[in-house]
């Protein structure tokens, strides 16, 4: 038995999520955990079916193109899940986004099992507009908003801010209610009179050694599974860090720290990972040059630390590409995906295609 397969027993939701690659662009979609040793065809077969119309519910009705919003998991962490939500003539995208995070709202019935909406029941989104100079999304929402238990407060804004600026042309949300704009969140005066960007933080933790007032954000990707056990899917922690770090080898060994405590998260590296170098080409590209010795020479590394690493750097160093080297090797493929990760790969624009 290689080192590579010996890492399989160290985390449970390790090698579920296969990358699907669909007319150019990468997705990171889940895979049942008793399918992972389906032969190829199989994985075609799936796109195939992706490629040839859209999605649909368990009853078989239609869906249409997929969006990402952020739904809180059984943890109550917040995690992105894309939604094949059906089009509306009388609503653009990013307003259904905002409305597929309503509990019990319209499109509930697209959430996967494990997953809720975290916007009080009854809330709507009354206008929406984009300031495309600012690139600023502003929401105004009805009363219903004001009515959530305050513990979810932060998880709210974490919400909507991560699922608009998911959008193109959108960095900052600004939220108003009743024709008033909030400077301030209704139940704990969280301040918010200026724009939220994704700087505010997702599902947020502090790392040792840092302080809550002198401190950098990073976001990491970690992997769980489903509450039956099914599915894998990614959630972003953002983690404070001491300032004056190079944001992307920050993150990087956050990654490598693992998660904390019970939060259901899984690690994708083990603790013998270290960070050799990290280096930006002149195309933006950012290379990573990672070292462990668990992995002998051509041996496949797990999907999850693969995936992980893509959508980590990322996202830390604005949506750039990524090129990821193991103990120097020439080429770099997961186990179940064969992707060569050793060359540039984007960030994909789905993750967590997690079925209903």
């Amino acid at each position: 038995m290689t080192k590579a397969k010996k890492i399989r027993g160290i985390s449970v939701a390790g090698l579920l999520a296969v990358p699907v690659l669909l007319s150019g662009c990468s997705l990171f979609g889940s895979q049942s955990s008793m399918d992972i040793d389906k032969p190829p065809v199989d994985i075609e077969q799936q796109m195939l079916n992706m490629a040839n119309g859209p999605a649909s519910t368990n009853n078989g009705e239609q869906t249409g193109p997929k969006t990402t919003v952020y739904l809180a998991n059984d943890k109550g962490l917040l995690a992105p899940v894309s939604l094949g939500i059906p089009e509306a003539k009388d609503q653009d995208s990013l307003k259904q986004a905002l409305t597929a995070l309503v509990s019990g709202g319209a499109y509930s019935k697209y959430v996967p099992k494990g997953f809720a909406g975290i916007l009080p029941k009854g809330t709507e989104i009354t206008q929406l507009s984009v300031d495309k100079e600012q690139k600023t999304a502003v929401v105004e929402f009805n009363g219903a908003f004001n009515q959530y238990n305050p513990q979810d407060e932060r998880k709210i804004l974490e919400a909507v801010v991560w699922t608009a600026t998911g959008f193109p042309g959108v960095q900052k949300v600004e939220l108003w209610v009743e024709g008033q704009r909030l400077t301030e969140m209704p139940q704990n005066k969280t301040p918010i009179n200026q724009p939220l960007t994704r700087s505010f933080g997702i599902n947020l933790q502090k790392s040792d050694g840092a302080s809550l007032t002198n401190s950098t954000p990073v976001t990491v990707y970690f992997s769980t599974i489903t509450p039956d056990g099914t599915y894998s899917y990614y959630v972003p922690v953002t983690r404070l860090v001491q300032p004056g770090q190079d944001k992307v080898s920050a993150a990087l060994h956050e990654l490598i720290a693992g998660p904390q405590q019970n939060d259901g998260l899984e690690m994708v590296m083990t603790q013998g990972t270290s960070v050799d170098s990290v280096k930006t080409e002149k195309d933006g590209t950012v290379t990573v040059s990672l070292k462990d010795d668990m992995f002998a020479k051509e041996d496949p590394i797990p999907d999850e630390l693969l995936q992980s690493v893509v959508l980590t750097v990322s996202e830390n160093a604005n949506n750039a590409k990524v090129k990821i080297d193991m103990n120097g090797q020439t080429r770099i493929t997961g186990i179940s995906d064969t992707r060569d990760y050793s060359k540039p790969v984007s960030k994909p624009e789905y993750i967590n295609e997690i079925p209903l």
